[in-house]
């Protein structure tokens, strides 16, 4: 009998990831995988029980993959989806708070044809954007493990590498998809992950000839948002920054 160990369970997700030619085949596969029991769980017993101002909506309780364009120059880096937003809604940053600030500053910076995104089924459309998670599922708490973030990292590096001919620059909301690049930059790039690793910082940048560039923002979280750590001119000001990079107008 085969015992499925982390590092099996992390070698199976990537040989399917590797095997997916293009997004649309890679956003299938992402959104059947069930790597993960403690996140399976979780997205499942959520997508059942539901909110009580969701109770009569059907979940999507599975994986949620990257949306946006597939000639991306900029990708917006996010930590998981959330458990009422993009668990339920079937796309990432969807039908929360966070999502409401998001998608409202990329219609504010050109790069969405409106501002909201309600579900998969609104007519939401990015321009030259692509969002996508470091994990895949909703976790508890909003708190995925490091055996978590590792297994799924096979997803974000396949996504990336299918993007590579024209990202430019990646903007990780928030510490934890800041620390979840460096791994795809070697797996996508092959270049060394840097010593020591740069710190996570509120518009710091950093690059490194031949990937994209990195641009820290804080997470569009309420307890973000709310408290005034993040404004909206803030936001703004990364997503300007962000179009500069990556050489649009």
């Amino acid at each position: 009998m085969t015992v499925d160990t982390p590092a099996r369970t992390a070698r199976a997700v990537a040989t399917r990831a590797r095997a997916a030619a293009d997004l649309p085949t890679l956003d299938e596969a992402v959104s059947h995988c069930r790597a993960c029991p403690r996140l399976v769980e979780w997205r499942e017993q959520v997508a059942t029980t539901r909110r009580a101002a969701y109770a009569d909506q059907t979940y999507w309780g599975r994986p949620v993959p990257g949306f946006g364009a597939a000639d991306a120059r900029i990708g917006l880096l996010g930590l998981a989806p959330a458990a009422h937003g993009g668990n339920r809604t079937g796309r990432i940053f969807t039908g929360d708070r966070s999502g409401d600030v998001l998608f409202a500053a990329l219609h504010r910076a050109g790069l969405a044809n409106q501002a909201t995104s309600t579900g998969r089924d609104d007519g939401l459309e990015l321009h030259h954007t692509r969002v996508f998670a470091a994990v895949r599922c909703a976790p508890p708490a909003n708190k995925p493990t490091s055996a978590e973030r590792d297994t799924c990292a096979p997803w974000l590096h396949r996504e990336v590498a299918l993007l590579r001919p024209t990202l430019r620059v990646v903007v990780a909301l928030g510490s934890f998809a800041w620390n979840s690049w460096w791994p795809a930059l070697t797996a996508v790039y092959g270049l060394p992950v840097p010593s020591p690793r740069p710190r996570f910082g509120h518009g710091e940048l950093w690059f490194a000839g031949g990937a994209p560039r990195l641009l820290g923002c804080y997470h569009v979280s309420q307890q973000n948002t709310f408290t005034g750590r993040l404004t909206p001119d803030m936001l703004d000001e990364v997503l300007a920054r962000a179009k500069q990079l990556a050489g649009l107008p």
